[in-house]
């Protein structure tokens, strides 16, 4: 299983809507897909037409465990999505209460990798969807995580955002006596706009290396297609969007 998470300290730049099309798109080429909502927020969740509120099963039930994952937990609390060959490991609001539940707990830093590890030949990817604040379910994400994709907003409060990123990434990996492979994805570009332009300058420049050579534009279809519950690559194939995400991934797997 190829484990990809999508991370950001700071929302809004459009991790869950990476994650549903990547996800689909993948499952698009045959590939088996399982997408995983960390997020207390439940943002993939309800793309999906689930109500993180209602939810008597999520991933919460995971950390339930005290670091431990039963073997048969995570393939009963899979639910379906609308795309075909992608199944949602969902989200419910009470993740939130984690931080000062069990954050403490010996092992609580590894349950998504545990979880993954139960699944592991039940699906060729794994995308997380992931909270934008340092815990513990951020820490999971990049614990369990093979490729880490950082979605970027280009406008200029989202520099500062991504600062803190990248210093949580170099602790985790410390820590962890690892590499990560990390891609900064810049999104919602505006090419009629100056400050789209400085900022996706700005990113080039300070992170050469570690940065996608394209960008995500901004395009209302994507809005259109989560309204929908559908990827983008169902409800709007040439749009613009969906144009941008299919070059993403013939990138990400050309070096995968």
């Amino acid at each position: 299983m190829h484990v990809w998470s999508v991370a950001n300290q700071k929302g809004g730049v459009g991790k869950t809507t990476s994650v549903v099309t990547l996800g689909a798109m993948l499952a698009e080429k045959g590939h088996r897909v399982l997408v995983f909502d960390l997020d207390p927020q439940g943002s993939l969740t309800s793309y999906f037409g689930n109500n993180p509120d209602d939810l008597s099963h999520s991933v919460f039930d995971l950390f339930m465990n005290k670091g431990k994952v039963p073997d048969d937990l995570p393939g009963q609390l899979l639910l379906e999505t609308s795309q075909p060959g992608m199944s949602l490991l969902p989200a419910s609001t009470a993740l939130a209460t984690l931080e000062r539940n069990v954050s403490q707990q010996e092992g609580m830093g590894l349950v998504v990798s545990k979880t993954l590890a139960r699944l592991w030949d039940d699906f060729d990817y794994a995308l997380i969807d992931t909270p934008p604040l340092l815990g513990v379910l951020l820490i999971n994400s990049l614990a369990a995580c093979k490729r880490l994709l950082v979605p970027v907003q280009t406008e200029f409060l989202a520099l500062k955002g991504l600062e803190r990123m990248v210093h949580t990434i170099q602790m985790v990996t410390a820590s962890q006596k690892r590499s990560l492979d990390y891609l900064i994805i810049p999104t919602m570009f505006d090419r009629r706009t100056q400050a789209s332009i400085k900022t996706l300058r700005s990113l080039r420049e300070q992170y050469e290396g570690h940065i996608w050579q394209s960008a995500i534009p901004v395009d209302t279809r994507l809005r259109d297609a989560s309204r929908e519950g559908v990827s983008i690559s169902a409800l709007s194939p040439d749009s613009r969007g969906a144009r941008a995400y299919q070059s993403l991934l013939k990138s990400l797997l050309s070096t995968d």
